[in-house]
């Protein structure tokens, strides 16, 4: 999120949240490092799939509602919906207080993983970021949306 443009659209802030917690669940590697170790200062999996919806109710209605103002066009919005989806359905499945383990063994995880990737990619690219930089902690993305 260096280089992402900090005014350009309306709600960037949850674009942000949004942002971070799709870069988490997309990339393996840090899910490894950081989850299953329980590394401090990125949260766990529920955390990240509620920053998913805690603003935007994405949970609720569809991220085409948000075109404009969160997402930059319809082919973001339909990414997101898919990840968002799949993340929660999984979070109801496996339990909101499951350990990282139950999470990344569950047989679904690697689609989510994969939807993840896709709506993380492509806001990062539209925002100028490195797709594969490493996840920002959380302290981080503090700083990055503070007003």
């Amino acid at each position: 999120m260096g280089g992402m443009p900090l005014n350009d659209l309306p709600w960037w802030r949850w674009r942000a949240r949004l942002r971070s917690a799709l870069h988490m669940l997309s990339d393996p590697g840090f899910q490894q490092e950081a989850w299953l170790t329980g590394r401090d200062g990125y949260g766990d999996v529920t955390d990240a799939v509620y920053r998913l919806v805690e603003d935007t109710w994405l949970d609720r209605w569809s991220a085409e509602k948000y075109v404009g103002a969160i997402f930059r066009d319809s082919t973001e919005a339909a990414l997101v919906d898919t990840a968002v989806l799949r993340a929660v359905r999984l979070l109801h499945e496996v339990g909101a207080d499951a350990p990282a383990a139950a999470y990344l063994g569950h047989p679904d995880w690697p689609e989510t993983v994969r939807a993840a990737r896709e709506a993380h990619v492509a806001l990062a690219v539209n925002d100028g970021d490195d797709p594969d930089a490493a996840p920002k902690s959380l302290d981080v993305l503090r700083i990055l949306t503070q007003v």
